[in-house]
């Protein structure tokens, strides 16, 4: 049985790459797991060699302290790898494939998952509905930025790379199919983007530049992206999108400058519950904000995708009511312009394998859009606080350096 080694959460702003048990077909204790998964039998199971898993914004609200997240908790949802062992009860899935695994966990028996709403699974997290890898108050399940990972329900969870070879050469964009690609890609789905949209995404990290690649296969004719740091303006600039610095004030004026006033037709939030405020609250935050000026800026009858993660539980807010998830938005705004509003985790199924398609046939390049870096996995806590600072990057660790 080979060594095991992880990224694992320390505490507030501390990750440490340390041994970690090698994946077993059944469910151990440990930090985060809820009691009723214990010794949970997964003969449905396999277990994964891993090419290459990404560092998430997600992650980083744990990290940060931003969350319940126990220490101890091995992180990482964003998983792609080659199958190495199989479950007795595993049929289509053989050793030796290589597959993108959705972040969500999902069995694929529920009336959820058959109403392909994976995102909301009702039988792999004891606690409540959904589930992911490697995340807090999602059933404890055991993270992907590891060496080897374990995967349930694997016949209906992962998805087959159909030429190994052809997907080593994209390997840089595949990996972006297990999360962030149909993330952004579902955000802007939501909120109805359609040939010759006008969209307003707020937040240009890995999320938002991703939903900003969407807008564009979606036949947007203006995308705009805002954020405060200037490097990651500069990166939704590289591939031909319109910039905003909410620093500067008020989004819906400096909308009205590019596409003549001071609306469009849908927008996306790939900020979420740590959003600071808008010009010279920019440094303050303000957890509502992106939230109150997507309804703002967007025209009567448009749609509001919310692919940005919002949480039940925020030990670090600002105030009693933040801490549990309330936020003070204008939902009478919302209301008055009937706008319809999408949240929740993306459904990955939904989409992953036709961005698959778009990748391999050289559609897109969500990737160089992204501008996805990669790195060892030692040297993850690094990639952690560089990402923390802002760096416009989409890090991804290369457990067994096959990534070149």
């Amino acid at each position: 049985m080979p060594d095991n080694r992880a990224v694992v959460y320390r505490g507030a702003g501390h990750v440490e790459v340390e041994d970690v048990a090698y994946p077993a077909f059944e469910i151990q204790d440990g930090p985060g797991v809820n009691p009723d998964n214990v010794g949970r039998q997964l003969p449905h199971g396999v277990i994964l060699k891993v090419v290459a898993t990404n560092i998430c914004g997600s992650d980083q609200h744990m990290v940060r302290g931003r969350t319940t997240a126990p220490e101890g908790l091995t992180l990482g949802h964003e998983i792609t790898g080659e199958v190495i062992e199989t479950g007795r009860d595993v049929e289509f899935v053989k050793t030796g494939d290589l597959v993108s695994v959705p972040f969500n966990i999902a069995c694929g028996r529920c009336r959820n998952c058959k109403e392909g709403k994976t995102g909301v699974c009702m039988n792999v997290n004891p606690e409540r509905a959904g589930s992911a890898y490697g995340y807090v108050d999602m059933g404890g399940w055991v993270g992907g930025q590891a060496e080897y990972v374990m995967v349930p329900y694997a016949d209906w969870n992962v998805l087959k790379f159909p030429d190994k070879d052809q997907a080593m050469e994209k390997i840089r964009d595949l990996a972006m199919l297990a999360d962030i690609f149909p993330t952004g890609f579902h955000g802007c789905v939501t909120a109805g983007v359609q040939p010759g949209s006008t969209v307003y995404i707020a937040g240009a990290g890995p999320v938002g530049l991703a939903a900003a690649t969407s807008a564009f296969l979606l036949g947007a004719a203006v995308v705009i992206v805002a954020d405060l740091q200037r490097d990651r303006l500069e990166q939704a600039r590289s591939f031909g999108c319109e910039t905003i610095d909410v620093s500067q004030g008020d989004p819906a004026e400096q909308i009205a400058q590019i596409v003549g006033e001071p609306e469009v037709d849908c927008a996306v939030d790939a900020v979420g519950f740590e959003a600071r405020g808008h010009g010279g609250e920019a440094q303050t935050e303000r957890p509502a904000t992106v939230l109150n000026t997507v309804m703002t800026v967007t025209r009567a009858g448009g749609g509001v995708g919310i692919p940005g993660l919002y949480v039940t539980g925020d030990p670090g807010a600002a105030d009693d009511a933040a801490k549990e998830g309330s936020l003070s938005i204008r939902l009478g705004l919302g209301w008055a312009k009937s706008l319809s509003f999408t949240t929740g985790q993306c459904p990955v199924m939904r989409y992953n394998r036709g961005l698959m398609m778009a990748i391999l046939h050289d559609r897109t390049q969500v990737a160089k859009n992204v501008n996805a870096t990669v790195i060892p996995l030692d040297q993850a806590p690094q990639g952690y606080t560089e990402f923390d600072k802002g760096a416009a990057r989409k890090y991804i660790l290369d457990p067994h350096g096959m990534l070149g």
